[in-house]
């Protein structure tokens, strides 16, 4: 039930017209960001144009934010043997989750379910310095949840998740000011996304064998994440029975118009995986693991932006950034042109002949695009196009490489 809402009320009936509009399962469909195919299986959405744009425009985006903040970018295969993920521990304590092994050639591999246990491979590829710490590698890898197909839903709830994964490698003193610097990328991405957290949760691990029995490790990372939150000022909740199996984790929540919260951002340290793997930097020092997602799976991502903006996204992720109008079909070798030199520019552009109706009706049909671009004869004599943003104010004659520049996450 919505707060402030009972059935049958004008205000009530009004909010669940707008969550049923803004449903992303619906409008990601009509807006042509996503679809599904029984034949393909359930919690498999594929991208459909409109979103692979978004989706490289996000990726893009984070992949700088990265790089501008100290992370080297690495790769690693969605697959791995069975031994990897039990000496991670994931197959203790996390096999519920997992696609069973694939027998192939007498080895057993399995779909992996996090990266962690590639990027402790990677760590641990030759012997590391302090001098190199703390080392931050970033990866926007595939993993993949055996999730029941009674909690799937469109792109929230999948069973194979694109996620922006990284993870910080340092000294143990050191893990608190990896933490809040996480905090600082994931809240400077939000903004430039246009998300608003609904609240900060400190996931502590529950009863039972799914989380590793020993209350030293977790008291110690505890007390790191608590820290930090304490120095930012940021209010906070304790849940337990929502930590990984490792150890605990500040997680972002977000909610969707009814109110129901995913996680979407997530900090975490780990001070069990480090030891599994018998990571060390020069002296047998052992390091700290920090894990962390700015943005978490870009499908659940995705899925928020589509219901946040309503189809209407900030420029620099709208799926088409310009559409280019010629009033008649006189305009119309004007008018190509013009997209060429958009297409050049590094705008996401489409070209509304004349034939598709009246301008006022192209303009409705293209009113989630950012930028409208009319060439009447004035805009061919002038060479230029009438610039009409999409909150129907007009930018007058606006210079191309100033539109481009506009439409970008960074300057």
């Amino acid at each position: 039930m919505l707060p402030g809402r009972t059935p049958g009320s004008w205000s009530f009936a009004l909010s669940l017209e707008r969550i049923i509009m803004n449903d992303h399962r619906k409008l990601g469909r009509e807006l042509g960001i996503f679809d599904t195919d029984p034949m393909i299986g359930a919690g498999l959405p594929y991208w459909l144009p409109a979103g692979a744009a978004m989706r490289k425009a996000i990726e893009d985006y984070v992949h700088e934010l990265e790089r501008r903040n100290g992370y080297l970018h690495v790769n690693s295969p969605v697959l791995g043997k069975r031994e990897l993920y039990e000496r991670s521990g994931h197959w203790a304590h996390y096999a519920d989750d997992m696609f069973p092994p694939m027998n192939v050639g007498g080895e057993e591999f399995v779909l992996r379910p996090s990266l962690c246990p590639h990027h402790a491979l990677i760590y641990r590829s030759r012997q590391r310095s302090h001098r190199e710490l703390p080392l931050r590698l970033a990866e926007l890898g595939g993993q993949y949840r055996s999730e029941l197909s009674g909690v799937l839903g469109g792109l929230t709830r999948v069973r194979s998740i694109q996620l922006n994964d990284g993870h910080v490698f340092c000294p143990p003193e050191q893990a608190a000011a990896e933490v809040s610097a996480a905090l600082d990328l994931i809240e400077a991405a939000h903004a430039q996304l246009g998300i608003r957290a609904a609240r900060y949760r400190l996931s502590l691990r529950g009863d039972g064998g799914k989380y590793v029995d020993d209350p030293e490790m977790w008291a110690a990372s505890e007390a790191i994440l608590r820290e930090v939150l304490k120095e930012r000022g940021q209010a906070y909740d304790e849940e337990r029975g929502e930590g990984a199996f490792y150890g605990p984790k500040i997680d972002i929540q977000i909610a969707d118009p009814a109110g129901r919260e995913n996680t979407l951002s997530t900090v975490q340290v780990d001070q069990y995986m480090p030891g599994r793997f018998d990571l060390r930097y020069v002296g047998g020092h052992r390091p700290a693991m920090v894990h962390r997602s700015v943005v978490g799976g870009l499908e659940r991502l995705v899925a928020h932006l589509i219901e946040v903006h309503g189809g209407a996204f900030p420029a620099w992720l709208a799926p088409v950034q310009a559409v280019v109008l010629p009033l008649s079909d006189a305009e119309l070798p004007a008018a190509e042109d013009l997209l060429r030199r958009c297409l050049a520019a590094g705008l996401r552009a489409e070209l509304a002949p004349a034939d598709r109706g009246s301008l006022g009706a192209r303009i409705r049909a293209h009113r989630l695009v950012p930028y409208q671009l009319v060439v009447g004869p004035r805009e061919v004599a002038s060479g230029h196009a009438a610039v009409r943003r999409r909150d129907g104010s007009q930018a007058g004659e606006v210079p191309l490489e100033r539109l481009a520049a506009d439409s970008r996450p960074f300057v």
